[in-house]
């Protein structure tokens, strides 16, 4: 779509602005894009802008980052969204950068509103001539590497060449809130015991929560799972939209330990302390992989791409046989929502099994 016709000018490049829109777990798969810009702009100011409260936790005490900018694009009107990005737009950056996977349209044209002298993003299936207007460099993305590869490539538009090595997730929390998760522990008896961390939400945007496993399906993996496994408790991790679930688990007879932590960060800390940890793909199994769980275990959805892999040498997939590898059939980064009828999704998800999630976690129980 877009020519490079050579090495950008970075001496020139003062103000830089990343653009991460889509989600907490993609900001959090985009830490090592803010880390290559630092190395390849020693001197520019890097600002993020972000949608998710979330997304701004997660990149707090970030030591490549100036800035974290956040507006809800999504609960704000269009005049105060518009006037957000004209306030942004004279700050006059020189490069703007929209992280994969941002393929709405929207999220381009929002760049374009702010109005870098430079601005890069992906190709997406949704392109259009509106495009070359809205972005002046672009790249296809590749459904066959991490995003953190995708995110990588975009440095070669610039004509550089990408210095960090292998990318990885990058978190940098506080000492108060790696000694919260401590306390937590200690107070539950629970230091230096392994226990099980459980994610059960799976998103609230789009209908993105269809692909959550069943509450039935949970509540039954935990009342077995506490009666083969009494010594090795269950912890449930969550936001605000997941306190429900919990409730409905509860009412259905499961026993767990709920980890109401002040805010993300400190679960963040908390869950590196897992022995294994299950959930499907959402931001926890990106933090899980991003904080060294030991084992992971992730259920099979639709949108379980491989762009969106925990970034990690070893976790365990646990096959759903209603997908048979056509993922892509089901969602794209194109900024629609996952194909299919709610009730088609919802049995999608029920086709994986209790027992083929109790067989894949029984090894490590076994090995403790």
């Amino acid at each position: 779509m877009a020519i490079v016709t050579g090495p950008y000018r970075v001496g020139t490049v003062k103000r830089i602005l990343v653009l991460s829109l889509s989600g907490i777990g993609d900001t959090l798969m985009a830490t090592p894009l803010l880390h290559e810009l630092h190395l390849q702009f020693p001197s520019a100011e890097i600002d993020v802008l972000v949608l998710w409260a979330g997304a701004a936790e997660v990149l707090r005490s970030n030591p490549n980052v100036r800035e974290v900018i956040r507006h809800d694009f999504l609960k704000e009107g269009s005049l105060s969204s518009v006037a957000r990005c004209l306030e942004l737009r004279r700050r006059r950056y020189d490069l703007s950068i929209n992280t994969h996977t941002q393929g709405r349209r929207g999220y381009r044209l929002i760049a374009r509103l702010i109005g870098a002298e430079t601005r890069l993003s992906h190709e997406y299936e949704n392109q259009s001539w509106m495009d070359r207007w809205l972005v002046t460099r672009s790249l296809p993305q590749d459904y066959s590497v991490h995003v953190m590869e995708n995110n990588a490539r975009l440095i070669g538009l610039l004509g550089l060449a990408p210095r960090l090595g292998h990318p990885g997730y990058e978190v940098f929390l506080t000492e108060d809130e790696r000694a919260w998760a401590r306390g937590w522990l200690e107070e539950r008896n629970l230091a230096g015991r392994p226990w099980l961390g459980i994610h059960t939400g799976s998103g609230g945007t789009k209908n993105l929560a269809l692909r959550r496993w069943p509450v039935a399906r949970y509540a039954a993996l935990i009342q077995e799972w506490t009666r083969r496994h009494p010594a090795i408790p269950i912890v449930l991790f969550g936001a605000h939209e997941e306190r429900a679930l919990h409730g409905e688990l509860r009412a259905a007879g499961a026993e767990f330990l709920e980890a109401q932590s002040p805010g993300l960060r400190e679960a963040m800390a908390l869950v590196g302390h897992a022995g294994g940890f299950l959930s499907v793909d959402t931001v926890f199994m990106h933090i899980a992989s991003a904080m060294g769980v030991p084992r992971q275990w992730v259920i099979e959805t639709p949108t379980l791409n491989p762009p969106v892999h925990p970034r990690r040498r070893e976790w365990t997939l646990i096959p759903n046989p209603a997908i048979g590898g056509r993922h892509l059939e089901f969602y794209r980064y194109d900024g629609r929502p996952i194909a299919g009828t709610a009730e088609a999704l919802v049995a999608l998800m029920a086709s994986v099994s209790v027992a083929s999630v109790l067989d894949a976690l029984e090894p490590w129980a076994a090995g403790l």
